[in-house]
Formats: structure tokens, C-alpha cells, sequence
């Protein structure tokens, strides 16, 4: 009977076997490509979180350099800022960003970065980002954008002279309220680019593979999500700013706000992230939070379901936002559903 060769014989002209797995693509790997040319950068890292990304780019400036932030920001960013930065011997400075002069002046004083939210999260300010991407130039900082509330599929900061774009990829990059993650998106495959990738493989702030997977699973329907997120949201900020128990309205859809001919420059819409302040104070934006049906109280975004959240009670010990101020996430139900919500909602 004969025997069959072993399986570690092979004829001489056998070619070698194909290491399938040293030629796979992670699904990492997948994603950054992806964002890179979502956001016309030229390298992307992925993180664990939004968080993650941020901490990363912003540790990784020299010591001593100063970091301009807005007026406005995610709390996150707030804290980051005030309890870890310093240690990292980087001092912030926060700034109005839709006050031009009051930027350069602060350029002019030494600053060597400057962080970007815009639509600012929660009061939705916008600011100029090619105006203060040349200011940056001229003093030669760097210029970083959160771009998670507009997305690349309504604004490309790069495309306008920012240097790094961050995202929470958790929002609307997954879309479906069930993965958590952040990247960074750079200008430049630079030293900047290799400092952040250094201090992401030492400190493992790395993306998982199943999370990657699922954030691409996500920007395969953004085009298609984000239209409808932004009209839904269009006509929820008109019905919001005609109410008799809604004080103010921030969307930079409307003509009224005062950051709108600048997003209508830069952003292709409006987004789907407004904030309101309802007449009465503190504990009237409470009852009507708490009113609410069908429109979640969540304080997540960028999500298929509509969320609202009392910003001010989420914040810690230290809140920032105004005590009658509500932030909505827009979601994908039908508008006309919403809005019938927020009628009952806010009729007490």
C-alpha cells in the first residue's frame, strides 16, 4: 500500500504556500484608509475612543507649548484641559473662535496650537476654519477640528487648512448607537503623524477589530443617513424656533444664528446636532425632558434614535452649559412624529 508524503515533504519545484495571513487587511487598516480619504488627508489612526484620539494628539505637543481651545466645547475636552494637560507641561487658553481678532491676538502671545469644534458642541457656535487656518500659518501653529458633529459628508476641515481632523468615530461614523471608537485624520504623513503613532502603539489606545469593522459597516449609509438627519433637523429647529416656550434656538441652519453664512460657506448642510433653551429656567427644560415619548433621554449622538439630554446635569461638578439648555440629536424617525413629541413635551 503506499503511503502518502509527509505533510513537511515538498517536491523541489513546489511553489511556497501563500502566508494568507500575513497578507490580510485588518479591518484597522481598512478604516483608516477609509477616513483618509473621506477626509482627503493623507494618514488616519484609529483609537478606542474619541477621547483616546484627542488625549493622544494633544500629549503629544512639546512642553510648554500653549493650545487654544473654544469658548465652547465638549466637557470632556473641558477636563482634559484643566486636570491632565498641565502635567503634561502644555498650558490651554480658551478663546471665543468666532472672534477673529481675539485669536490672532492670542496667537500673537506665543500660543502653537489651536482646537477647533465647530458646530461647537453644545451651543452650536461656528467658527471659520480656512480664516483661522491662515492665521494659524502666519504664526506658525497647528490647527486641529473636531469635525464629529458635521462629519466629512458636510465639511472637510483639511480641504480648508486644518492640520488634524479628530472624530468620534462612536457618533455617527457608526450610526447605530453600538460601537465605540476615535481617529485622527492628517494633512500631512509628517512628524506630527509619527509622534501620535508612537504614543498610540506604546500606550494602546488602539481600535479593536470587531469595532473597526462595525464603524465601517457605519460609513457605508452616512451620505444616505446624514441627509436625512439634517432635514429632519431643519424642520425640527424651525418648529423649535417659532414656540412660545422656547427662549433661543441654536442651529446653524437657521438665518438667525449668528455663525450661519460661515457654515453655509464651509459646511454642504447644517448637520443634525441643535440645542434650545427653554423659557423658565432649569427646572422647566427638566419637565419637558421628562415629558418627552418617543425622543430618548440619552446623552449619546449620531444614533438612528433621537436623543435630548439636560447638558448641564451631565457636565459633573462643574458645568458649563446654561441651566435651561437642551441638546438634541436628531435622529431618523419621521419628522412629523418628532415634532408632535416636542408639541406635547413642552405644552405644560
Amino acid at each position: 500500500m503506499s503511503r502518502r508524503p509527509s505533510a513537511t515533504v515538498r517536491p523541489a519545484n513546489a511553489r511556497p504556500a501563500s502566508n494568507t495571513c500575513a497578507k490580510a487587511i485588518r479591518p484597522q487598516d481598512r478604516l483608516e484608509t477609509a477616513l483618509t480619504a473621506l477626509e482627503r488627508g493623507e494618514a488616519a489612526l484609529a483609537f478606542g475612543s474619541g477621547m483616546a484620539a484627542m488625549t493622544a494628539l494633544l500629549e503629544s505637543l512639546p512642553a510648554g507649548t500653549t493650545v487654544l481651545l473654544p469658548a465652547d466645547s465638549y466637557t470632556g475636552l473641558r477636563v482634559l484641559a484643566e486636570e491632565f494637560l498641565p502635567r503634561s507641561g502644555i498650558r490651554a487658553h480658551r478663546v471665543d473662535m468666532a472672534d477673529l481678532a481675539a485669536v490672532a491676538a492670542a496667537l500673537a502671545a506665543g500660543a502653537g496650537a489651536i482646537w477647533l469644534e465647530t458646530p461647537s458642541n453644545p451651543q452650536l457656535q461656528v467658527a471659520d476654519i480656512a480664516a483661522i487656518a491662515a492665521l494659524a500659518r502666519t504664526h506658525g501653529a497647528r490647527l486641529f477640528c473636531d469635525n464629529t458633529f458635521a462629519t466629512p459628508a458636510l465639511q472637510q476641515p483639511l480641504t480648508l487648512g486644518a492640520d488634524v481632523v479628530m472624530h468620534s468615530t462612536t457618533k455617527y461614523f457608526g450610526g447605530h448607537s453600538d460601537v465605540m471608537g476615535g481617529a485622527l485624520i492628517f494633512a500631512r504623513r509628517d512628524q506630527g503623524y509619527e509622534r501620535v503613532a508612537h504614543r498610540r502603539h506604546v500606550t494602546g489606545g488602539v481600535l479593536a477589530p470587531f469595532n473597526a469593522w462595525l464603524t465601517l459597516r457605519g460609513l457605508r449609509s452616512l451620505p444616505a443617513r446624514m441627509s436625512w438627519h439634517c432635514a429632519n433637523a431643519r424642520r425640527i429647529a424651525g418648529f423649535l424656533a417659532t414656540h412660545a416656550r422656547v427662549a433661543a434656538v441654536n442651529y446653524p441652519g437657521l438665518a438667525t444664528h449668528a455663525g450661519h453664512d460661515v457654515a453655509a460657506r464651509q459646511m454642504r448642510d447644517f448637520g443634525a446636532m441643535l440645542s434650545f433653551r427653554v423659557a423658565g429656567g432649569r427646572d422647566a427644560a427638566l419637565t419637558a425632558a421628562g415629558r418627552l415619548r418617543l425622543i430618548h433621554n440619552a446623552t449619546s449622538l449620531g444614533g438612528c434614535e433621537t436623543l435630548i439630554e439636560h447638558r448641564a446635569s451631565v457636565e459633573g461638578a462643574n458645568p458649563t452649559s446654561p441651566p435651561d439648555l437642551l441638546r438634541l440629536s436628531v435622529g431618523l424617525e419621521h419628522a412629523d412624529d418628532l415634532i408632535a413629541d416636542l408639541a406635547q413635551a413642552l405644552d405644560f
